[in-house]
């Protein structure tokens, strides 16, 4: 992410990270299925790449079992702040970091869950690499948002246009080319999910 994007970013996300969660409904199910095809190890670890507030911290915490570990990264602080403040701490680490340049060794996680970060990233294609890095082998991603882009496109007012990065013709390529299969695509009213096996 270039200096301009980033700060783009965190200007954008750090005006509503106090009230991000109270804006939406209770999407709690769907974020549990989503977390549920990662297929997590007990004693793994599990990354929630762009995790904003850690809404997903105690579902990620009970996938991976008590003696697993949770990170979480955002290059927000407002929305790290927001999760300490929430008590996530409790589940996993945050970290404020760029999910274009994760503070993780090679091949250490086992499951990533990426809830609406794909369309908020200026380079998808260096951040898939990224995630594909610090992922082991067999490990699962996880490109996911409660509901499906048609649903979201009409929250903001706008049209699904051919170029959106989470097209599956879009998304299939990028993917393969980062290191990624694509196991699974969903993009219901209900979820998008775009499931991927490093």
């Amino acid at each position: 992410m270039n200096d301009r994007s980033l700060q783009e970013t965190r200007k954008f996300f750090a005006a509503r990270a106090a009230t991000w969660e109270e804006k939406y409904p209770d999407d709690t199910p769907a974020f549990a299925a989503a977390i549920a095809e990662l297929a997590l190890p007990a004693r793994g670890l599990a990354l929630d790449a762009g995790c904003g507030t850690g809404r997903a911290f105690p579902l990620l915490r009970d996938a991976i079992g008590p003696a697993g570990d949770v990170v979480g990264v955002d290059v927000t602080p407002e929305m790290i702040w927001s999760a300490r403040d929430r008590g996530r701490g409790e589940y996993g680490q945050l970290l404020i970091a760029d999910v274009g340049r994760l503070p993780l060794r090679e091949g250490v996680v086992d499951g990533v869950l990426a809830s609406g970060l794909i369309s908020h990233v200026l380079q998808p294609a260096a951040v898939l690499s990224e995630l594909a890095r610090v992922t082991r082998l067999g490990g699962r991603l996880a490109l996911f948002h409660p509901v499906g882009r048609a649903v979201l496109a009409a929250r903001r007012g706008r049209t699904l246009t051919p170029d959106d990065v989470r097209a599956e013709q879009n998304v299939r390529p990028l993917l393969h080319a980062a290191g990624w299969t694509l196991l699974d695509y969903h993009d219901t009213e209900e979820r998008y999910l775009a499931l991927a096996r490093r």
